[in-house]
């Protein structure tokens, strides 16, 4: 076994492994399981080739470590999953080495490139403190849950192609907008619409979340007329696609959210309050720009936060192994 790869051998040790790791990807395994002995050297080398200091790679036997496994809902070997702040962030099940491979490196590079290191100390969000940027404070009780987005499946329509990539607006690093360094203009850390001044974002979850509060941050360019904030946002959610513009339009939103000037702070950050029983069981969140203010050409986004719960795991079902036949 890999000298980098950590044997959990009690939950104890497992807890205090997730509070002292940025990133921690941990491997639930059995012996008597085949498809678990076949990945289990990609396991190792990707333990060896990306552990370093905040970022652990940890093996839990199942048969050893129940409470662990009953914890994570843990119903397939082998089960990977991986944890960012001491919270899971994506589960693989099966012997895939592929995606198994690119999810973990994807992972390390995010986190490396969000403060230039991995760690406690100085590393992320991009304000220096080790602490991921706030746009806005977070209502009482309630947590950022910006990190149960699927990124991958969220889908924008009518995105100018010369802005940044969806995923941008889910980063923790302070908007460039608000950094006056050199290299800031030439990062495309936002989105901006093309033909007209509406958007039509789609963002599935890893599973049912409640919803309690929309953070939206917008910070157009001093001095441009042609490009400004959301005025009026529809919200749709559980719709199992996007939409498309004629069918939003045309569709009964879930909350209608008008915004006022004032509405935005110093940081161009809007806190939207939402009508809390409406989202307690969200799976999908479609967000419609359908204005700008001020008859403006185009409309900006630069990051969005989710502010509520994450939902209840699934129950545990029987234990069995992917890829091969019980």
């Amino acid at each position: 076994m890999a000298k980098s790869l950590i044997t959990i051998s009690s939950k104890e040790q497992f807890t205090k492994t997730l509070q002292s790791s940025k990133i921690v990807v941990a491997d639930f395994y059995a012996d008597w399981c085949g498809p678990c002995k076949q990945i289990a050297p990609l396991f190792e080398s990707l333990a060896d080739t990306l552990s370093r200091p905040g970022v652990a790679f940890v093996k839990v036997n199942t048969d050893s470590n129940k409470d662990i496994a009953s914890e994570y809902q843990i119903s397939a070997l082998p089960t990977f999953l991986l944890f960012r702040d001491g919270k899971m962030m994506k589960g693989i099940q099966g012997a895939n080495p592929s995606e198994l491979q690119n999810v973990v490196q994807e992972l390390v590079a995010e986190v490396k490139s969000l403060g230039g290191g991995v760690g406690g100390v100085g590393g992320v969000g991009g304000n220096g403190s080790g602490e991921p940027w706030k746009g806005a404070e977070l209502p009482r009780g309630y947590m950022d849950i910006s990190d149960q987005v699927e990124v991958r499946n969220c889908e924008l329509l009518n995105a100018d192609e010369d802005a940044g990539p969806v995923k941008v607006l889910f980063e923790t690093s302070k908007p460039s907008a608000l950094v006056r360094a050199k290299d800031s203009a030439e990062k495309k850390d936002w989105v901006q619409s093309g033909a007209d001044d509406q958007l039509l974002l789609f963002i599935p979850f890893q599973g049912s979340v409640k919803l309690h509060t929309l953070q939206l941050t917008s910070i157009p360019p001093a001095g441009q007329d042609d490009v400004s904030r959301p005025e009026v946002v529809h919200l749709y959610i559980n719709r199992p696609q996007n939409m498309d513009f004629g069918e939003a339009d045309d569709s009964e939103p879930t909350q209608v959210i008008t915004l006022q000037p004032t509405d935005w702070n110093a940081d161009g950050t809007a806190n939207i309050g939402l009508r809390f029983v409406k989202f307690q069981k969200t799976t999908t969140l479609i967000v419609y720009v359908q204005k700008g203010s001020d008859g403006a050409q185009a409309v900006r986004l630069d990051r969005l936060r989710l502010v509520g719960e994450a939902g209840a795991r699934r129950e545990m079902g029987k234990l069995q192994k992917v890829g091969e036949d019980e």
